[in-house]
């Protein structure tokens, strides 16, 4: 999402008629966009913040905006306080105010804004910065902003506000725009993206969403996160299955496999019903090799969990064997429910402990999923050369390297796969035969 964020900022700004530069001693203008889901990166956030402050002592007149997260939706009163050195402050999603304060318009009252209001820049006319117009191959649409499910540990519904579906059409347009400047694969986000339309009564669902922009010429792949097991239907799996543009890779975190850990996430759902979720969409889209690939999200050390709790959930991630699993170690967020009300009375060195053991497990499995690849054939979507070799995705969202002299940047190609390991694999493009020289013998006239 803070890649979407910073993908509109920079459009703006050219708009302005401003460039990109990598030299921080260079800008004229800095912007950080900010994430703060855990205090590690809320706490990098603030050190980087801090950096920048030499800088602003040496050129007064250099503007620093502080964006997102940090920022959040309710008023940035103490962050000026706290952070007198910074000019601007902007919340996620909206360049508004950076773009207010270096055209000096000063009739907007960012702290009253409506929400409709705030996210208005995000009409789907979204013109990519230019260092990535024409080169960029995979982008990020947001369809869903904010979030009102509240899981109990989580900080994202305090700092991006309720949960807002935007308009097909505006969604539509902004693919459509993102394909015309070279775009192949677009990946729709949301906190819980499978939430799509759910604010909107009698309104489109993500299964919907999905087959409309599946005619979008040009367009080569669709991909969506992160869902929800609580709104993962089987109209959504339906689709998936049914239209070829929608890749058969599906995240949806687990959290935790002790049911009374997951009510004290307040999930909504148990660990017995996670399983049946999983088995059902393998059951319904997994066909051909490689059929489907499932990635999850798990937190160790939420507050109050027993070892034998933990051991559920590690014995859940051997039994359901995921592609991938994105571990955390809890982190108490102020102003989230399980600061207000539970105790984090799990040692920091229980917590690395407990996301060691599901790391090696983790890897374990990968490498016995992804050695099923090896000899295989598959299509790769190429996106950008990486140390001097390709870097591209499967359709199940595999990370692979191959060596080329050419570029193949934006081709979709068949790749024979050499090598696998647990987070990539390695392999060569496939050789094409040549076609069959056709030979009419004439008989010459006599």
């Amino acid at each position: 999402m803070n890649v979407s964020d910073s993908q509109r900022v920079g459009s703006a700004l050219e708009g302005l008629g401003y460039h990109l530069t990598t030299t921080r001693g260079e800008a004229d203008v800095i912007v950080l966009n900010t994430c703060v889901v855990r205090q590690s990166a809320e706490d990098k956030a603030v050190g980087r913040l801090y950096s920048l402050k030499p800088y602003k002592e040496r050129r007064p007149n250099l503007v620093i905006n502080l964006m997102g997260c940090l920022v959040g939706v309710k008023g940035s009163q103490h962050l000026q306080k706290r952070f007198p050195f910074v000019d601007v402050f902007s919340p996620p999603s909206d360049p508004g105010p950076l773009i207010a304060y270096l055209t000096q318009d000063e009739s907007r009252d960012f702290e009253q804004e409506q929400t409709d209001q705030r996210f208005a820049i995000m009409d789907g006319d979204l013109i990519l910065p230019a260092h990535e117009r024409h080169r960029l191959v995979s982008a990020f649409v947001p369809v869903v902003l904010g979030c009102s499910h509240a899981c109990t540990f989580c900080i994202i519904p305090y700092r991006r506000g309720t949960e807002r579906s935007r308009p097909v059409g505006e969604i539509t347009a902004e693919v459509r725009t993102l394909v015309a400047q070279g775009v192949k694969e677009i990946t729709l986000l949301g906190q819980i993206v499978d939430r799509y339309g759910k604010d909107i009564a009698d309104g489109p669902d993500l299964a919907d969403l999905l087959r409309i922009i599946h005619q979008v010429d040009g367009l080569e792949r669709i991909r969506f996160l992160t869902s929800h097991p609580n709104w993962v239907t089987d109209e959504l799996l339906d689709a998936v299955a049914e239209l070829p543009k929608v890749m058969p890779h599906i995240e949806v975190p687990v959290q935790a496999g002790d049911d009374q850990v997951l009510e004290e996430m307040q999930r909504g759902y148990t660990a017995a019903e996670y399983i049946q979720l999983v088995e059902k969409t393998r059951t319904r889209l997994n066909g051909d090799f490689p059929g489907v690939s499932i990635a999850t999200d798990i937190i160790v050390g939420f507050p109050g969990e027993t070892r034998e709790q933990f051991q559920r959930t590690y014995d859940l991630l051997a039994e359901l064997k995921m592609d991938v699993a994105h571990l955390a170690r809890y982190s108490s967020r102020p102003g989230t429910v399980a600061e207000r009300r539970l105790a984090d009375d799990v040692s920091d060195e229980e917590k690395w402990e407990r996301f060691r053991a599901l790391e090696e497990l983790q890897e374990q499995i990968a490498t016995e999923i992804n050695g099923r690849y090896l000899g295989k054939t598959v299509e790769v979507l190429f996106e950008e050369e990486v140390r001097g070799r390709w870097k591209g995705r499967t359709t199940t969202n595999k990370l692979v390297f191959v060596e080329s002299d050419k570029s193949l940047q934006g081709q979709i190609l068949p790749i024979t796969l050499t090598w696998t390991g647990p987070w990539s694999m390695q392999g060569r493009l496939l050789e094409r035969q040549p076609a069959p020289i056709s030979i009419e013998m004439i008989q010459p006239v006599t």
